[in-house]
């Protein structure tokens, strides 16, 4: 019987770490409807961080040098709180599809931060790409909005300038360690502000809560928020950090596919037109070098 290597498991591992990812947009559609934006984010936050301190103690992980925490700190305003408001205020009001397509900007909203962060100066092909794909997105989003940005449009957007820079953030702390400790200690950080947050905006009645909404807040709070990460750091680990990481292209459709599957969204054949615009220009995008400069510590 034939073994699997190391690098097809990192694949394996990639795929399933982008499919949880993916349902966050349609979960959170579904979760809104059951919990304000503001509370949930707290409530997320809160289990996420108690899941992550009883990691890391099993782990036995010292904590983080004093000259790492700003860093920390920034990751926590930006994915650990930023992105969960923005997408949870986002989902109110545009179908979890429509948020697939916008964010299908991520990839180059981060790799412009990167570059922007550590000094580097993109091809001029990488510069048209990333227009290019922004106006794309633009016109979908006018289109979908009568002719003008919604503020659901503009919380996405939000949402990406969150995630892209935390990204970055991120990606600088994880070289000095392990990109599953990042989030971790970042969520146990984050304690400091979400449990009061939550005690403030604690639900008048949660009785109110239907088993649906459980079931999404559960998912975001311990799927999104943590686990997929354990899953798509090992895969970077094991398949390559270049290789694995573009699977992250096929996020926009699985977005769009548990769009239609867990919130019955109609997906319309603008919305996958566009998807596959977007995702045709970031995959076009890597054609052109980008130099890589020293990132700042």
């Amino acid at each position: 019987m034939k073994t699997i290597s190391r690098e097809t498991l990192g694949l394996l591992l990639g795929f399933c770490g982008i499919c949880m990812l993916g349902a966050t947009l349609p979960m959170t559609r579904l979760a809104v409807i059951d919990f304000d934006p503001l509370s949930m984010t707290a409530l997320r936050a809160v289990l996420g961080g108690l899941i992550a301190a009883v990691v890391l103690i099993a782990t036995g992980r010292k904590l983080p040098e004093r000259h790492l925490w700003p860093k920390l700190l920034y990751l926590v305003a930006t994915v650990g709180t930023g992105f969960q408001i923005a997408s949870a205020m986002a989902s109110m009001t545009v179908p979890s599809a429509h948020g697939g397509v916008v964010m299908g900007l991520l990839p180059l909203c981060t790799a412009l931060v990167a570059t922007m962060w550590s000094g580097e100066r993109p091809s001029p092909g990488f510069w048209v790409c990333s227009v290019a794909g922004a106006a794309i997105i633009v016109a979908y989003a006018l289109r979908q909005g009568g002719g003008g940005l919604t503020m659901g449009d503009l919380w996405l957007l939000g949402a990406i300038y969150c995630a892209a820079t935390g990204y970055v953030a991120s990606a600088e702390l994880a070289r000095v360690m392990p990109g599953w400790a990042v989030m971790s200690w970042a969520l146990v950080l984050s304690l400091v502000v979400s449990i009061p947050a939550a005690i403030w905006l604690w639900p008048e009645d949660l009785t109110r809560v239907t088993p649906r909404g459980w079931g999404a807040f559960l998912y975001l709070s311990v799927v999104s928020q943590y686990f997929a990460l354990f899953a798509w750091n090992a895969a970077m680990a094991m398949g390559g950090t270049a290789r694995v990481s573009q699977i992250q292209l096929l996020q926009t459709f699985i977005t769009i596919g548990f769009a239609a599957l867990l919130a019955g969204e109609t997906i319309d054949a603008p919305t996958m037109l566009t998807a596959v615009a977007v995702v045709g220009l970031v995959v076009f995008s890597r054609r052109f070098r980008v130099g890589r400069g020293v990132m700042k510590t």
